[in-house]
């Protein structure tokens, strides 16, 4: 079927239409996306210039970091400059690319962020079969399946929305393109495609919520025994990741587990999964564990020798 669309751009009408709300938020954003930037990127190069690469839990800390790098570049520095600049627009071609970047590293982000569950599992409730679980194989193996995953999810995404027809209005009552307000556009009945969407990113984001959420709850259930220090500590982790995953899964779900629609208040769900969550990433794993710190501190200290000779 041919598609008939005579939209060549979107306009975007952003978080506000308020001048001086626009400014207030341009540095929040702006301040969160350089935290995000330099923790992720430090958290990545302390990890790969040290001996902490060769612990399957930093392996996946690694590759987290730079998902979060590439998904917090897909929407951040658009909306950054869209707040310095009256009219928002985004070019048809523009807007399948960045949706397609979206869902490809929010994809791969959900399924290592599994992968990261299942490595701690193993490590606290299986933890004689650890190292013939989690050989060098696995690890790169469950890596690519992120990546693979990620790619599917984002391909099946795109070929929803690439052939609809976009023949009137072209206005998004958003800072992004996304699916649920380009559904809402096209000039075609998109119920059923709308269920679909809602199968392919609410339900799945519903499912892998609850198996990290029942992970987390079993790890915590069989350090019962252990010592109350060690049971403190595992569940100031715990706790501190499932905050991640609060933060990253609920808006989520509350955004593609519905009918395709679009409420004033997704601006706002949305910013906290695209641009607060990678921010999050790097302080909650990075800053409260002492082996990347003390590497850090390792890995300024050489710099600093370096420059001094």
């Amino acid at each position: 079927m041919e598609n008939k669309n005579n939209v060549t751009e979107f306009i975007l009408l952003g978080l506000t239409q308020n001048p001086k709300m626009q400014k207030i938020i341009f540095a929040v954003i702006l301040v969160v996306y350089f935290v995000s930037m330099v923790g992720n990127v430090l958290t990545l190069v302390t990890i790969t210039t040290s001996s902490l690469l060769v612990c399957s839990m930093y392996f996946f800390l690694a590759h987290l970091s730079f998902i979060d790098v590439c998904y917090s570049c897909v929407n951040t520095p658009t909306l950054i400059v869209d707040l310095l600049r009256e009219k928002k627009t985004s070019s048809f071609n523009e807007c399948m690319t960045q949706i397609f970047g979206e869902h490809l590293f929010a994809g791969a982000d959900i399924i290592l962020l599994t992968t990261m569950a299942y490595d701690c599992y193993v490590a606290i409730c299986k933890a004689l079969h650890y190292t013939t679980l989690m050989t060098w194989q696995m690890c790169w193996l469950l890596v690519g399946v992120a990546w693979t995953g990620g790619f599917l999810h984002s391909t099946i995404q795109i070929l929803f929305i690439f052939r609809l027809p976009f023949c009137g209005p072209n206005v998004i009552y958003h800072f992004m393109c996304d699916l649920n307000p380009l559904l809402e556009l096209s000039c075609t009945d998109t119920h059923t495609l709308g269920l679909l969407v809602a199968a392919n990113s609410g339900f799945i984001c519903l499912l892998i919520f609850l198996l990290l959420i029942s992970s987390y709850t079993v790890i915590l259930l069989s350090l019962r025994t252990w010592s109350l220090e060690t049971w403190q500590k595992a569940l100031s982790t715990c706790v501190s990741h499932i905050m991640v995953i609060l933060l990253f899964f609920v808006p989520s779900i509350f955004v593609y587990m519905r009918p395709a629609a679009t409420f004033p208040i997704d601006k706002g769900v949305d910013v906290l999964y695209t641009v607060i969550a990678p921010m999050l990433n790097p302080l909650i794993y990075t800053l409260r564990n002492d082996q990347i710190k003390n590497a850090i501190r390792k890995l300024f200290n050489r710099k600093v020798n370096l420059s001094d000779k």
